[in-house]
């Protein structure tokens, strides 16, 4: 028995644990309910989903919000979302309700809906941004008409069990808790109201909760050694390999290619690692005060494009970049006093989209970095990142003992001048 009551103890510490992510520590998902007016048996509430998460978004299919009602509530109507199933309602004569289930099921809708169903913040098909990428596109909303509920604060029961998928699993939530209530600004900033009765969810991510292993690798390479280290085998799982297919020109005709399932199975490139995404650090070139690296982004899932995709490498050089070419790049400070992770994202209409396995199934940008000479060397594989992740998940690494090593006969001055070397040859080639 006290082994028993041990092993549940650790569960629940580690599942805290690892629910707490160091370069994101304040980072969450926060759903307030804001009742706006009191109906006859009920209230006219504005659900929004928060996401205040630096660098995790919700992609497509969205999110999706259950709960349970403390006492027999139903949803009379719903504006800018709807409920999965309406439920059991034969008990109602004339107005029916939207939804008549104990445990609702809220999805968004998706854009071009009639304007009249429409609300502030809604109609993204459940696309929720990150809110260190782009903060106005980190809110989803929309309005419910409760009833048969309380009508006044004293007689409102909170919901409780709180479910968010967004869109898979990987996120817990908290009780709801009564908070002040929020404040709205009128359009001309002069006049200030309040809802009549505000709470808050509290959701938190943990990786281990959505999949058993990782979503991506990291391949690393280096102008110094022929070597490439590849993503290690089996990265992503190696149980899935009759759901892939054999990359050639054949690929492009077979059905069921690119096309998505309802399931949302995937589709994956047959490759050793079994990862749907790969990045790659090359390090590439070697200047006098400055070192320049090239970062690939690969998609191997047929069945899936990544949209408002994020990248976030921790390196102990990120705190002097220079200049980032083709992404955007933000530097994420979760600590004062280290500043050694940066999140990139694709520049907006132009590759802020990685489009699914294929020729277009990629993307690429180089980062030139200014050296510090109390840190700066290639030695030891201090050159490679030390964690990386794409869309929020930590991805596979190399082990450490394999990454492309500094050539004995190799000085930092004879990389110096073979790089400079090589440049001028460029330039000279360039006017020519």
């Amino acid at each position: 028995m006290r082994f028993v009551v041990s092993a549940l103890f650790l569960l629940v510490i580690f599942s805290y644990a690892a629910a707490f992510d160091p370069l994101d520590p304040n980072g969450n998902i926060t759903i307030r309910w804001d009742i706006m007016s009191w109906t006859p048996d009920g209230y006219v509430a504005t659900v929004t989903i928060n996401n205040f998460q630096m660098y995790r978004h919700i992609m497509s299919p969205g999110w999706t919000l259950g709960w349970t009602w403390a006492k027999k509530e139903v949803i009379w109507s719903a504006v800018g979302a709807q409920t999965t199933e309406q439920g059991d309602c034969s008990k109602f004569k004339g107005n029916i309700p939207h939804c008549c289930k104990k445990t609702p099921t809220v999805v968004d809708l998706v854009p071009g809906v009639p304007y009249n169903q429409q609300y502030q913040n809604c109609c993204k098909g459940g696309v929720v941004g990150a809110w260190g990428q782009d903060p106005s596109a980190s809110v989803s909303a929309f309005q419910l008409s409760v009833g048969m509920a309380g009508t006044s604060n004293k007689t409102v029961k909170l919901p409780r069990n709180f479910t968010l998928l967004g869109p898979g699993p990987g996120y817990t939530c908290g009780k709801a808790k009564v908070v002040p209530p929020t404040v709205f600004l009128s359009p001309d900033r002069r006049r200030k109201t309040q809802a009549l009765m505000t709470w808050n969810v509290t959701c938190a991510y943990s990786q281990l909760l959505a999949r058993k292993n990782p979503s991506c690798c990291v391949s690393l390479s280096s102008f110094y050694n022929e070597t490439i280290v590849p993503c290690p085998s089996c990265s992503c799982g190696c149980h899935n390999k009759d759901s892939c297919v054999k990359s050639n020109s054949k690929i492009l005709s077979m059905v069921g290619v690119n096309t998505p399932k309802k399931d949302n199975a995937p589709l994956l490139q047959c490759t050793h690692h079994m990862c749907p995404v790969r990045i790659h650090w090359h390090v590439k070139v070697n200047y006098k005060e400055y070192w320049r690296v090239k970062v690939s982004v690969t998609n191997f899932n047929y069945r899936m494009n990544y949209t408002l995709w994020t990248l976030v490498i921790q390196h102990p050089n990120l705190n002097n970049v220079t200049q980032v070419f083709s992404f955007d790049y933000k530097p994420l400070v979760p600590y004062e006093s280290i500043n050694d992770t940066g999140m990139f994202y694709g520049l907006k209409y132009f590759n802020d989209q990685l489009m699914e396995a294929g020729p277009f199934g990629n993307v690429q940008s180089e980062i030139l970095l200014k050296k510090d000479i109390n840190t700066f060397t290639f030695k030891e594989g201090w050159a490679f990142p030390r964690k990386v992740y794409f869309n929020g998940d930590e991805c596979q690494m190399p082990p450490p003992d394999t990454y492309p090593f500094l050539p004995n006969s190799a000085h930092q001055n004879l990389l110096s001048f073979s790089a400079l070397v090589s440049t001028l040859i460029f330039l000279l080639i360039a006017i020519w």
